[in-house]
């Protein structure tokens, strides 16, 4: 059995639009990187973090929550140092505290001969989540273990549907570097909706899970409409309706909130496709006068691995 473990953890998408609290996806090519190695002293440390400025303290670090917990929930004759390298900001609305969380649970399942099922990993890392939030949310961090797009159908008990993804389909995102608060963009949500709004968005969600098992772009497209969150968030993120108008007439297939923002994404059919909208996510904000990162990637097919 392995003592080090170097792992990637994927940054993901939550909500997909119509999805809200119950959607994710995974991306290929954006995440964090860490580093598992085994002690003799039976507890967890973290000995370094870069790219973030996140609590070294393991009981106050979702990494530290996560591994301890399994450390302990498996009777681990070993310890634990964690090296962490965030490659996107926390606050991106990319899952980047899920990033960790995943990671974690994944690298110390690996440490421990793979004890534990992606659905047990799920449950461990949304103890993380709620270090980080305050809420044990399942959508990122199921995305980030078991890579793709996933469906939360349900949290008692948990229930993780994994959802096929069309080779071609990929996402554009922009990262207005701006703060929006979970906490603010949750106390902006309705407390009730119409019927007719609901029947709507469920609408959207059969016809967004049909066109990914399907590889019905057109539905995939016609599906990326949220009735529900987006119109209540949207005013947090400046230039959201440009944004998201200009990555239509570029050839999106839809676009939206990433999580609770400010990242907005777009899914496309083709790489080609996707680096227009990017050019176009640019056009938007290169005089805004806020700075941005612009993301190209794939869907990921699996989630945090072994590099």
């Amino acid at each position: 059995m392995t003592n080090e473990i170097n792992i990637f953890s994927p940054a993901t998408v939550a909500n997909v639009s119509c999805g809200f609290d119950a959607m994710g996806f995974a991306l290929e090519s954006l995440g964090d990187e860490m580093i598992f190695k085994k002690t003799d002293a039976k507890e967890v440390v973290i000995s370094k973090i870069e790219g973030a400025n996140l609590p070294i303290e393991a009981r106050k670090n979702v990494a530290g929550v996560v591994a301890q917990n399994m450390l302990n929930d498996s009777h681990a004759d070993f310890g634990l140092d964690i090296q962490i390298f965030k490659n996107f900001k926390p606050g991106s609305g990319l899952g980047s505290s899920a990033a960790s969380a995943s990671g974690t649970a994944f690298a110390v399942n690996e440490l421990l001969g793979k004890k534990y099922s992606d659905l047990e990993l799920t449950k461990f890392a949304m103890q993380g989540e709620v270090i980080a939030c305050g809420s044990a949310i399942a959508d990122n961090v199921a995305a980030a273990i078991y890579g793709g797009f996933v469906l939360i159908r349900s949290y008692e008990p948990l229930d993780i549907v994994s959802i096929p993804t069309p080779d071609e389909l990929v996402a554009t995102i922009i990262h207005p570097q701006i703060e929006v608060k979970t906490e603010d963009a949750r106390k902006v949500m309705p407390s009730e909706i119409p019927l007719k709004t609901a029947v709507s968005q469920w609408a959207n969600v059969g016809g967004l899970i049909s066109g990914l098992h399907a590889g019905d772009f057109d539905l995939i497209g016609r599906s990326l409409v949220d009735h529900v969150a987006e119109p209540a968030r949207k005013a947090l993120i400046p230039h959201f309706d440009e944004v998201k108008s200009a990555s239509l007439d570029a050839g999106a297939l839809g676009a939206g909130i990433s999580g609770s923002g400010p990242s907005i994404f777009a899914l496309s059919e083709g790489m080609e496709t996707a680096n227009k909208v990017k050019e176009a996510m640019n056009a938007v904000y290169k005089d805004s006068g806020i700075d941005f990162s612009i993301y190209v990637s794939r869907i990921s097919t699996a989630g945090a691995r072994v590099i």
